[in-house]
């Protein structure tokens, strides 16, 4: 029987802790109302906590990149899952609205961050020589994953228990995978005595940015990306990418639905389903990045997501649970397709070894619009009492992403 190769388990290792990572993050839709009930919070300050951890856990991401190649792989996991267990244990002594804001908005804000911004293609750039696009496919899946399975069971423990019930199971997720990866993590192929997976010869690659300050090496990432326009357009692309899904979907889509009278288990079942879809097509746009031009992927999959975020108010108004299980299908399977093509294209252009840390500048852009669509539309709710325009909006900005990416060169330059 064939040796499975070490890459293999260092990515299954990576592929839970951003379960672990992602499910605290996506659930926050789920505890939106839970915590405007028990604790008499307007929705948008509320929101305004969720915003602002969305958007620090995207703005760490350079920080994160630089800091991967100053401490290693497993040194940085084990200090973002202990800072996220740490956020999550002082849920349970919050009381007042600003120790939200403080402990979800920053600390897990802070401790999700490792695993939802570069880890996905440092993972694949450092342990794969081939099968890049397939091996960041299958990590960036990894966020629906959790959501696929965990989100009704929160719903569920939160309807049935109480909502520090569904605290307590992303706790014991979380203290697993800690020590799994205490375990099992390794910081390079090298340190185990092997090759990346798929590379035949041993070529030594110097990293002399791994001695320098952290904080230096990112900016300087951004200093060298601001000059290319491709920079620019992929950032933009990816601030309405955040903007239209874990921003508006994942933080609002739960109370929407419930505003239209659908009990909060079978939303959170809706938003786990897309889940199934999610983990399909991001699998496949990993699959599709190796081999079809990146910039008409991204264009199809933002055109089509603007669609499906159009259509969604009709169907919730109609009560057409049919069209909500059509949106949930399209939608789903295009969630998070564009982040493999994304990472694929920031590789081509800046090269193998700036790309981890320039790519974290460009998430830190789709987080801003995450952070903006969460408070904004908790904002929105607040004024009119519904999320239509929200979601409206939110289709728009898709339809401009899919105009940005396709004005990005073909065969941009490769510096490796």
């Amino acid at each position: 029987m064939k040796k499975i190769h070490y890459s293999w388990i260092i990515l299954a290792i990576s592929f839970c802790s951003i379960i672990a990572a992602g499910i605290a993050m996506a659930s926050s839709g789920v505890f939106l109302t839970p915590f405007e009930q028990e604790f008499g919070w307007n929705r948008q300050v509320i929101s305004l906590a969720f915003g602002i951890s969305l958007f620090f856990y995207g703005f760490a991401g350079p920080f994160m990149a630089a800091l991967l190649q100053k401490f290693g792989l497993k040194k940085m996991m084990l200090a973002s899952m202990g800072t996220l267990l740490i956020g999550l244990l002082l849920i349970f002594l919050m009381n007042q609205s600003w120790q939200l804001i403080v402990i979800w908005g920053v600390i897990i804000g802070l401790g999700s961050s490792l695993f939802l911004t570069v880890l996905s293609p440092y993972v694949a750039n450092h342990w794969f020589k081939e099968k890049r696009g397939l091996a960041t496919g299958i990590l960036t899946a990894s966020t629906a994953m959790g959501q696929l399975i965990l989100l009704p069971v929160l719903a569920t423990i939160i309807e049935n228990y109480s909502w520090r019930w569904a605290i307590g199971l992303i706790i014991t997720i979380s203290v697993v995978m800690f020590f799994i990866n205490f375990l099992f993590m390794r910081n390079t192929p090298k340190e185990i005595g092997i090759l990346p997976y798929g590379q035949t010869e041993d070529i030594e690659v110097v990293h002399d940015q791994s001695k320098g300050n952290p904080i230096v090496i990112a900016f300087k990432g951004l200093a060298d990306a601001i000059r290319a326009k491709e920079f620019w357009l992929l950032a933009g692309s990816f601030f309405f990418c955040g903007f239209s899904t874990n921003g508006l979907v994942g933080t609002h889509f739960i109370s929407y639905c419930i505003s239209f009278g659908i009990p909060i288990v079978t939303a959170a079942t809706l938003l786990s389903f897309m889940g199934v879809f999610n983990m399909v097509g991001t699998t496949l746009s990993g699959w599709l990045s190796d081999r079809i031009d990146n910039r008409w992927l991204l264009f199809w999959y933002y055109l089509f997501r603007g669609a499906s975020l159009v259509l969604l108010p009709f169907a919730l108004m109609e009560g057409n649970l049919t069209w909500i299980l059509v949106f949930s299908v399209f939608y789903g399977l295009d969630w998070v397709a564009t982040v493999p093509p994304t990472i694929n294209l920031s590789r081509q252009i800046f090269g193998v070894h700036k790309s981890a840390i320039i790519y974290g500048w460009i998430f830190a852009s789709h987080q801003v619009g995450a952070a903006t669509a969460a408070y904004g539309g908790g904002m929105l709710y607040s004024y009119f009492n519904t999320y239509t325009w929200a979601f409206f909006m939110a289709g728009v900005c898709c339809v401009m992403a899919s105009l940005f990416v396709i004005l990005i060169k073909k065969q941009p330059r490769s510096v490796n």
